[in-house]
């Protein structure tokens, strides 16, 4: 290595940043995914200390004392509370950076969701400067799935991409490094969450927490029936006798649960086609859509997709770090990031 290449390793720092819902991932240049972190802080409010960040706070849900609360800095894929999304994003970008010795302030990519306001983009950017970013540069979380799925986006080619996150469901149709035709809801895997759990409250006054409805929605969530049935324990209070209680259910009845949920994403898809400029939706007949984010894990969704549009519909090889790996690979060609990177 010569002595200009180790000092720019030395001084330089680039970082990718998945500033979710659910899950921020942080992306280091050179080293690939360095935190992967569920987007929750655990504060103690008579103190102002945080308690815990990411994994650990997720631990602590539903658990902590009065004075102790856990939060969830960010909803619907945008800042719901400024200070702590701050200190939480600085928080990720000192682990990202420690044992590496870097002297400058890093340059970072932060992918955000399409639909939101020049406002609420102006807050994230903020937010990276405050936590010490040099250069902040905003890009749609989308075109950067494209890029990390490797897809042709400079090319005169429509390239449908459906990005299901925590909060917020992002369709776009790409070409020539642009955003030809988007569209966004705020209706995503969070909903879902919240759907199983006011259907189990609903039909079994089982009153159950977050946490063990995402578990719910990984083990037997689905968008089409299974192959097998599946059945699950699934624990929480009686609403009734006020005791704890276990019932069992099985894959049908939460498909039941999410279906308005489930409808509402293909739905979305189906105005997103229905208003993309008829050359480009030649080139998603041929090429197809393709699904990503961790929503898009949900168990058949690609196959009930594939009935209601009658297109090929691909997953990318990792969902949950397409956006990620796309933020990071623009860090190696800043020209296109330039191009394609909002203001």
């Amino acid at each position: 290595m010569s002595l200009w290449s180790w000092v720019k390793d030395k001084l330089f720092c680039d970082l990718a940043v998945d500033l979710g819902t659910a899950n921020t991932l942080v992306y280091l240049k050179g080293r690939g995914i360095v935190v992967q972190e569920p987007s929750i802080v655990v504060i103690n409010v008579r103190t102002g200390k945080i308690e815990a960040v990411g994994g650990r706070a997720k631990e602590m849900l539903g658990k902590t004392p009065n004075n102790v609360v856990a939060i969830k800095p960010m909803r619907d894929g945008v800042i719901a509370d400024f200070e702590i999304a701050e200190r939480m994003l600085d928080y990720f970008i000192r682990r990202a950076m420690e044992n590496h010795g870097f002297l400058l302030r890093p340059r970072i990519v932060i992918g955000i969701p399409t639909g939101i306001t020049q406002v609420e983009r102006r807050a994230v950017k903020d937010v990276a400067l405050r936590a010490k970013a040099s250069e902040v540069y905003i890009v749609e979380q989308p075109m950067a799935a494209a890029v990390g799925a490797n897809l042709p986006i400079s090319e005169p080619t429509g390239n449908m991409i459906v990005d299901i996150g925590g909060g917020t469901t992002d369709i776009a149709v790409i070409s020539l490094n642009g955003v030809v035709f988007n569209h966004s809801i705020r209706v995503a895997s969070n909903e879902m969450d919240e759907a199983i759990i006011q259907y189990l409250k609903k039909k079994y006054n089982l009153l159950i927490g977050e946490k063990t409805a995402e578990q719910v929605k990984c083990q037997l969530g689905s968008a089409y029936p299974l192959d097998e049935s599946l059945t699950m324990e699934i624990k929480g209070r009686d609403l009734r006798e006020g005791i704890p209680r276990t019932i069992v259910v099985d894959d049908q009845e939460i498909r039941e649960a999410i279906e308005e949920v489930v409808a509402s994403i293909i739905n979305a898809v189906r105005i997103a086609l229905e208003r993309t400029p008829p050359e480009l939706s030649a080139d998603i007949i041929d090429r197809g859509i393709i699904l990503t984010g961790g929503g898009a894990l949900l168990k058949n969704l690609d196959k009930r997709l594939r009935e209601e549009t009658q297109l090929p519909v691909f997953l990318t090889e990792d969902p949950l770090t397409s956006v990620v790996l796309g933020a990071g690979q623009l860090l190696g060609d800043l020209d296109l990031l330039r191009k394609i990177s909002l203001e």
